[in-house]
C-alpha cells in the first residue's frame, strides 16, 4: 500500500497539532533569542536573523551533512533514521507502519536527513533538512520536484539567491491542508553540492509560527557553507 506524503501528514495532522499545542503550552521563549536586524553595505534592510546556538552538518555534530549552517539558540537539532524498515508478511500492520514510516522520510528526490526542533525556544514547528543522491539534477530542478510531492501547494515564486557561500534555488509557496481546510505559508531552499542535493525547509503549525521562526532560517541560509 503506498501513501503520499501529504496523504500520510494530513491524517496525522489533528494529534500533530494537538501534541505541538501541548509542548508549546510548556515551552517558553529563551529571552535571549531576540532576532536581530542588520543592514549590508549599501544601506538595505536584512531579513532578521536569530542568535546562533552553534553549527551543524560537520562530522561528530547533531546531523552529519554534506552542508554546514547555524542552528538558532535554542533549537535543537536530530539526525533522521531513514534506514527502510524491513517488512513482515504481505498485508500485515507491519508493512503498513513501514510503507507510512517510508512516506514520511521520502519526498520527491530528497530523504529527510535532520530536523531542528523550534519547541525548546518557544515555537511550533520544525526547520527539516532533505539530502538526495548525487547527480546531475539541479538545485532549481530538484526544488520543485520536492514541492510538487508535498501536494495541495499554491502561489509557489521561485527565485535564485545567494545562500552562505552557496548559490541556491529558494521558493515560498502555500500549504492547503485538506483535513483541516487551512492554508498556510512555507518555504524551503535547494543547493546542490558533490554529494548529492540538500534542502532546508520550514514549515510551521500555522502561517504566524512558520512567521515567527523566519529568523531562524534566514540564520541557517546566511551561514550555509560546503562541509
Amino acid at each position: 500500500m503506498a501513501f503520499g506524503l501529504r496523504t500520510v501528514r494530513g491524517a496525522l495532522a489533528p494529534v500533530l497539532v494537538l501534541a505541538g499545542v501541548l509542548a508549546g503550552c510548556t515551552a517558553a521563549p529563551d529571552g535571549d533569542a531576540t532576532a536581530s536586524r542588520t543592514a549590508d553595505a549599501s544601506g538595505k534592510a536584512r531579513a532578521a536573523t536569530a542568535p546562533s546556538g552553534g553549527a551543524i552538518g560537520a562530522a561528530g555534530s547533531a546531523c552529519e551533512l554534506p552542508v554546514t549552517f547555524d542552528v538558532a539558540k535554542g533549537w535543537k537539532p536530530k539526525a533522521v533514521d531513514s534506514t527502510p524498515a524491513s517488512k513482515g508478511a504481505s498485508g500485515s500492520d507491519d508493512d503498513l507502519a513501514s510503507d507510512i514510516a517510508d512516506a514520511i522520510l521520502h519526498q520527491g528526490p530528497v530523504t529527510a536527513a535532520c530536523e531542528i526542533d523550534a519547541k525548546p525556544a518557544g515555537n511550533i514547528g520544525f526547520l527539516r533538512v532533505w539530502t538526495g543522491s548525487p547527480g546531475n539534477a539541479d538545485a532549481r530542478s530538484v526544488l520543485r520536484a520536492f514541492v510538487a510531492a508535498e501536494d495541495n501547494t499554491s502561489d509557489e515564486h521561485y527565485r535564485t539567491v545567494k545562500a552562505g557561500g552557496l548559490v541556491g534555488v529558494e521558493v515560498e509557496y502555500v500549504y492547503t491542508s485538506k483535513l483541516l481546510d487551512e492554508k498556510k505559508k512555507e518555504r524551503a531552499l535547494a543547493v546542490s553540492t558533490p554529494d548529492g542535493p540538500v534542502v532546508l525547509h520550514l514549515g510551521g503549525m500555522d502561517t504566524a509560527e512558520h512567521e515567527a521562526m523566519l529568523p531562524a532560517y534566514e540564520l541557517a541560509k546566511r551561514t550555509l557553507r560546503m562541509a
